[in-house]
């Protein structure tokens, strides 16, 4: 039986992700670089963000999350259960995304003024807005397909997760990003419209997605003819659990309209100083924190179904010791060194030193939720490996509307800062409720080696964090540099501030062995 690290399992998500996340940034450049901040980029964005918003509803998050712990399930039967469950699957799911779909493409119309009633009213006063209003519903047309590939793509990637074969499921967003920028370098120029281009490097990009996924399952001999199932216990099964998974992902989506709904009564650039910041976050979430909840959910599923608690303990402290290592120094980091990261990767053109500052006051604010944040994504699944994604769901509940006091209190003495520490706070509540739930359900709890561990981390990552205080320039020296000696000097606190943390670590004990945990992914 082949053995696989979860060490080395997280270091392929991660650096997937990592490198998902920089074709991304090079897409918005190229982006940037073909239709600036014009009403067809305007467009693009709006049009591309409707899909997606309904694949983080209903393709990924909520359905991983219900999908992975039933299929661990069986996958302790045979090879022709697991794959008519799959077909069972695959065969309902397509079916209700065709329909979704159909109706998508037909009623781009009424999505358009749904999702951009100001767009709606304007078409109706002036020709530019009934112009951006019908480019926006034809570019919806192109875009919305996308649903449907990326949906059947989840499927097939949470298989193979379970499976163990995290790499291919890890790459596969690139192909995406890489699918867009072709499009916006070589088709985009060709055309009248360019945005069209744009919409159909989404459409190909989903398309080559599913396509670059079916050998693999192919290989797995999990492939076969999709059917309805409906009425299928493992199909219902899913049902049941994603109903109260999709009502916690509409939290999220719920605290950022919320966000976005305060902010719209601020200052101009309020949304901007809040959206930039958030940027910068998503990078340890994304490459620590969602990959290391990717690699443990199947894990954890089957010491449920194989009621191995130890097991299922060790995997669990080693997901939270993993996010430790890693979330407490990126936390200090990014408070520290957060002027530097602004401006080095903003900090051009329309975007000035003063934006920069504020920018960096909101990440300053947002990023001390940041390792709540992290352990949010690693505890929960302590739940659903369980096949309970309604106690998660209550919790984030709770984090929703301490959020929403949060603001109410905090928004009026600090303005835009106050919007980015309630978000910071409300993560650190569903935390404590998550903590306290897993500890009273004796799912989980924090043993003393870990709290140790944690405690001597943080005392590496405030000595890394002193030291950069005293050598990071301010927003005006940065100004008055060349923008490869800001790349430069970033990448050089960056290093130098790795080496202080890990070498403090060596010295107050942890060693390697803290962390290695062994797992049969076969």
């Amino acid at each position: 039986m082949a053995k696989k690290n979860l060490l080395k399992s997280g270091v392929i998500v991660s650096s997937a992700t990592l490198l998902s996340r920089i074709l991304g940034l090079i897409r918005d450049v190229v982006i940037a670089n073909l239709l600036g901040a014009t009403m067809a980029a305007d467009v693009f964005f709006f049009a591309n963000r409707i899909p997606n918003f309904f694949r983080r509803l209903f393709a990924e998050g909520a359905f991983n999350q219900a999908f992975v712990p039933v299929l661990a399930e069986y996958n302790q039967k045979d090879q022709h259960s697991t794959r008519e469950f799959i077909a069972m699957v695959t065969g309902t799911m397509g079916f209700i995304i065709t329909i979704v779909t159909i109706l998508g493409v037909l009623c781009s119309t009424f999505i358009s003024m749904l999702f951009g009633w100001g767009w709606y009213l304007d078409a109706s006063k002036t020709a530019e807005g009934a112009e951006k209003f019908e480019l926006a519903t034809l570019v919806l047309k192109i875009t919305f397909p996308y649903l449907w590939f990326i949906t059947i793509t989840a499927v097939f990637s949470a298989v193979l997760n379970t499976k163990g074969r995290f790499a291919v499921p890890a790459l596969t967003p690139c192909l995406l990003n890489l699918s867009t920028i072709a499009c916006a370098l070589w088709l985009s120029p060709q055309l009248e419209t360019p945005v069209i281009g744009l919409a159909w490097g989404i459409f190909i990009g989903g398309f080559i997605q599913l396509i670059f996924q079916l050998p693999f399952i192919i290989n797995l001999r999990l492939l076969a003819r999709p059917k309805l199932g409906w009425n299928n216990p493992g199909v219902k099964k899913i049902r049941t659990l994603m109903i109260p998974a999709l009502f916690g992902v509409s939290v999220n989506q719920i605290n950022l309209l919320v966000n976005t709904a305060l902010a719209s009564f601020l200052a101009t650039g309020t949304i901007s100083y809040l959206y930039y910041s958030d940027r910068i976050l998503e990078f340890p979430l994304g490459m620590f924190a969602v990959a290391i909840s990717t690699v443990i959910l199947p894990v954890l599923s089957r010491g449920h179904v194989s009621e191995d608690s130890d097991k299922f303990h060790r995997t669990m402290d080693w997901a939270v010791r993993m996010v430790m290592l890693l979330g407490i120094p990126a936390m200090i980091g990014i408070i520290t060194l957060r002027e530097s990261i602004i401006s080095v990767i903003f900090m051009h053109g329309s975007f000035t030193s003063a934006d920069a500052e504020m920018s960096s006051a909101s990440l300053f604010a947002s990023a001390t939720g940041l390792l709540s944040l992290m352990l949010v994504r690693v505890l929960a699944p302590g739940f659903y490996a369980k096949q309970d994604t309604k106690t998660p769901v209550k919790y984030g509940i709770y984090s929703m509307i301490s959020n929403i006091i949060f603001n109410l209190i905090l928004i009026y003495p600090l303005g835009y800062l106050g919007l980015a520490l309630s978000t910071a706070l409300s993560g650190t509540v569903n935390l404590i409720f998550l903590i306290s739930g897993l500890h009273r359900r004796n799912i989980y709890k924090f043993d003393r080696e870990t709290l140790l561990f944690g405690f001597k981390l943080g005392i590496s990552a405030g000595i890394m964090g002193f030291v950069l205080t005293y050598i990071t320039p301010d927003i005006a020296q940065l100004a008055a540099m060349d923008i490869w000696i800001r790349i430069l000097w970033l990448g050089l606190m960056i290093s130098g501030g790795a080496v202080i943390y890990f070498l403090t670590s060596l010295i107050l004990g942890i060693r390697k062995q803290d962390l290695r945990v062994n797992e049969s992914f076969d």
